[in-house]
């Protein structure tokens, strides 16, 4: 890190000027840092000269290629926003996003353009910029020139769509500044230095990759190394390819890890750490175990702010300490403080109605930056001037906090709440199951149950009876937690991030194609296919009871 700390990314860049330590890594070529830089100069010069009126938004559409790193260096010398467009998401979603952040060019590729040719998306064909187009290939040659900024801190550099896994997307907004701070913080939390050599491995445009790895390394001059997309069984061969120290994850890319074939050579590798979130600790030990390497499992959001202080001493499941006095666990309604949760020998809240409720930060409005044109969203994170996470939480007597899952996963089964995201963990031990999701259903007579979605290698060998044995004796797991309804998957549905689409699951529910296993009895978990009559007949409960309005 620089002795003066700087105030914006454009700035950061402009000390990578003259530095030949490599900056960008391909499995095809290398880019020293200087290099990095004046790439990225090029395209700065080149949005300018393309600029009309409107905001000077920019969106992207590519995987996790050189470009597209050099386009983010670009928008911050520019004074231009990164649109960061996800290719996951469904053709017309594609178009509505790009109208909804004004993005007045694109820079994408030829598969790219053909996705989005026939789209209304308000801008002709020369607002797209084709990475694999000869012509555009010289224009940025032609653009050579020294560095300039016209970007600051106060500039709006990304828009970066929230996952959407229980809700529509919305685009945060980021600043140079909060960006700059971001990337500090990460450098001090997760040991970033000069040496480093980061894997990229998760997309560019989600805030991990950029918040986590990209402005961390940029802020030591670390070498950034890039693969396409994630994949888990090139994650090792890559590790050694480029000599990685540290990689990103999120959701169910560990579980993919640990899917693989374990061989006496996986301890042999270069990591020494990697950062992530909503890894199960199973996931999480087993890591440790097979590559050698530590990892931070943490806690963190587009939008907000830091929340959590690492401590060694951290229990498992755990994220660690609240960062300050004003990070707190409150009831919703009331505003007041929740109690700590008293926990039993596995770990489980004994109090979950008094200790369990809403993470918010009452000095997090400070660094909220707000959704890009959502006045109505901006109004529901920041509420008493607090920053309200919309995620569950409790703290424990020892003064460690805990994530509970988001707002949406408590599960009403017979009068007691109960945590979708503490049978996700038990589920997720399992040796075959490679995710989970777990979410209520509507129950025939009152409240809910619990249904589970697990994917596993190969669905039509899954032994059912030996999974309800292990869902049996885990001590940790209640009979009101153990799932009623049970979806069986070769492949869920994710996010472009890999985040498990709990929404879409849970709209399903158990009208989907793939197989779905019902426990209508009492004692000891036996699952058994939901045929077609069966179906027939489980929905008949709820016309008998008088709640077919929910199905």
């Amino acid at each position: 890190m620089t002795d003066h700390l700087r105030t914006d990314i454009a700035t950061m860049l402009l000390d990578r000027v003259g530095d030949d330590r490599p900056g960008l890594l391909s499995r095809t070529a290398t880019w020293t840092w200087d290099e990095v830089v004046r790439e990225s100069a090029a395209r700065a010069a080149l949005a300018r000269k393309m600029r009309r009126e409107g905001p000077f938004h920019i969106g992207v559409l590519l995987e996790n290629v050189p470009d597209f790193v050099f386009w983010l260096g670009a928008a911050a010398l520019a004074g231009a926003t990164i649109v960061g467009i996800n290719p996951t998401r469904g053709t017309e979603q594609l178009g509505a996003d790009i109208r909804y952040t004004d993005c007045q060019l694109i820079v994408t590729d030829s598969a790219g353009l053909q996705r989005l040719r026939d789209l209304e998306t308000n801008l002709a064909r020369d607002r797209f910029l084709l990475i694999d187009d000869p012509d555009h290939v010289r224009a940025v040659r032609d653009q050579r020139c020294e560095p300039e900024v016209f970007g600051g801190p106060d500039s709006l550099l990304l828009l970066l769509f929230t996952s959407g896994t229980t809700g529509m997307s919305k685009a945060v907004k980021c600043s140079q500044g909060r960006l700059t701070r971001v990337a500090y913080a990460a450098v001090r939390k997760f040991g970033h230095i000069r040496d480093d050599v980061e894997y990229c491995c998760m997309p560019l445009f989600h805030g991990n990759a950029i918040m986590a790895l990209w402005s961390p390394a940029l802020a030591v001059g670390a070498t950034i190394c890039l693969t396409p997309k994630f994949s888990a069984s090139q994650f090792l061969p890559d590790i050694r390819y480029y000599g990685a120290t540290f990689f990103t994850y999120v959701g169910k890319a560990l579980g993919y890890l640990m899917a693989t074939p374990e061989t006496p050579e996986d301890s042999d590798n270069s990591l020494t750490r990697g950062f992530g979130t909503e890894a199960s600790t199973t996931d999480q030990a087993e890591f440790r175990r097979r590559f050698g390497a530590e990892l931070f499992e943490g806690y963190g959001s587009s939008e907000g702010s830091g929340m959590v202080a690492l401590d060694p001493h951290t229990p498992p499941g755990a994220l660690g300490r609240p960062a300050h006095a004003g990070v707190a666990i409150v009831h919703p309604d009331t505003l007041a403080e929740c109690a700590r949760a008293d926990l039993d020998e596995y770990g489980r809240v004994r109090n979950p109605d008094h200790a369990i409720g809403e993470m918010v930060d009452k000095a997090g409005a400070l660094s909220f930056e707000g959704y890009y044109k959502n006045d109505i969203a901006d109004a529901e994170r920041i509420r008493n001037g607090w920053y309200w996470t919309g995620d569950l939480g409790y703290i424990d007597n020892s003064g460690f906090l805990y994530f509970a899952g988001r707002k949406g996963d408590w599960i009403r089964v017979e009068g007691e709440n109960t945590s979708a995201l503490m049978i996700e963990r038990v589920l997720r031990r399992h040796p075959a199951v490679i995710a989970a999701a777990v979410y209520g259903v509507p129950d025939p007579r009152s409240g809910d149950q619990v249904m589970a979605a697990v994917e596993v290698a190969d669905p039509a060998g899954f032994d059912l009876r030996e999974f309800a044995e292990f869902l049996s004796a885990q001590d940790d797991l209640g009979t009101k937690g153990i799932p009623r309804l049970l979806r069986v998957s070769a492949n869920l549905p994710v996010t472009g991030s890999n985040k498990v689409l709990k929404r879409q699951l849970q709209e399903q529910a158990w009208r989907t194609g793939e197989t779905v296993y019902r426990w209508s009895g009492r004692g000891e978990p036996v699952y058994e296919a939901l045929t077609e009559q069966g179906r027939s007949a489980f929905e008949a409960e709820f016309a008998a009871h008088g709640r077919r309005r929910l199905l």
